[in-house]
């Protein structure tokens, strides 16, 4: 019995041990982006503050730029989907095609060294000029173009103007007991990132409808999207036979050449995805 005893009382100490020591990095958002849906493209500047949670000396920061995975079919994400037998980005029109480019990274607003990774285009690497210590955080900042691909690809995309924007944003790989992760994108399976807040402020055409991440926090849109339930609601048999017929060929209406700005704040999440188009309906 005493040792029955002592091996439950070492196997709960050894649960408070790992518990107390257990740990996560946190990533806190800051981002500004504009949709222009002319030419398929967002631009926007994404500012994040990283903070060193982990016991390690830090000398690098591993970035995540997805988007990049849909440049060609030579990036990590091409070579499974043509062994999968989908060619497009291998073999497919420039149009279809995806990227980020105009990134200029600066830590703490100066500008810091980095490079992409050799292997994975999706990947890049800041080189820190200091070590970031324990419980030390860190500003990091870019500008940033994403050129959205073809909706037929994979997650992040636009089919003619209506857009799914996901994994769009240059953001830190998760560092944990096992050190970096820097994972290419992949079709398959979910994403591994870091926990943290939200803050994204969208500017778009004006008769755009937007579902995204988080709590909105602009007013006028609040009231925008009660308009448009009530409008909905009046018309729903109209939506009940677009989605009987082919609901796909319903025309996008021309773009408001008013621009609005919406934000979105949310805590404790590990991604931010936003979806834009003119001819939703609203429920409430």
């Amino acid at each position: 019995m005493k040792h029955l005893t002592l091996s439950i009382l070492s196997f709960l100490l050894g649960g408070v041990t790992f518990g107390q020591t257990y740990w996560q990095q946190e990533v806190n958002y800051t981002i500004q982006v504009k949709l222009d849906d002319k030419n398929h493209t967002i631009s926007g500047f994404d500012e994040f503050e990283y903070v060193n949670n982990s016991p390690d000396n830090l000398d690098r920061i591993y970035i995540h730029l997805w988007p990049n995975a849909y440049r060609n079919g030579k990036t990590a994400l091409g070579k499974q989907q043509y062994a999968g037998g989908e060619t497009t980005l291998r073999f497919g029109a420039q149009e279809d095609l995806g990227n980020i480019d105009s990134l200029d990274f600066k830590l703490n607003g100066q500008t810091v060294k980095w490079e992409y990774d050799p292997i994975n285009i999706d990947i890049a690497v800041i080189l820190l000029p200091t070590p970031l210590l324990p419980g030390q955080r860190v500003s990091v900042s870019t500008p940033f173009k994403v050129k959205i691909p073809s909706g037929s690809i994979s997650r992040l995309g636009h089919i003619g103007q209506s857009y799914q924007i996901t994994q769009w944003y240059p953001k830190p790989a998760v560092y944990d007991k096992n050190g970096w992760n820097p994972i290419p994108y992949l079709n398959q399976g979910e994403f591994y990132s870091e926990y943290g807040s939200f803050d994204v402020s969208i500017t778009l055409p004006k008769n755009y409808i937007v579902a995204a991440t988080g709590d909105l926090q602009t007013q006028s849109e609040i009231d925008f999207l009660n308009a448009k339930a009530s409008e909905t609601q009046k018309r729903f048999a109209d939506y009940l036979e677009q989605k009987q017929g082919k609901a796909g060929n319903t025309p996008f209406p021309e773009s408001s050449e008013e621009f609005k700005t919406i934000r979105y704040t949310q805590s404790k999440v590990h991604d931010f995805a936003w979806f834009a188009d003119k001819r939703y309906g609203v429920l409430k």
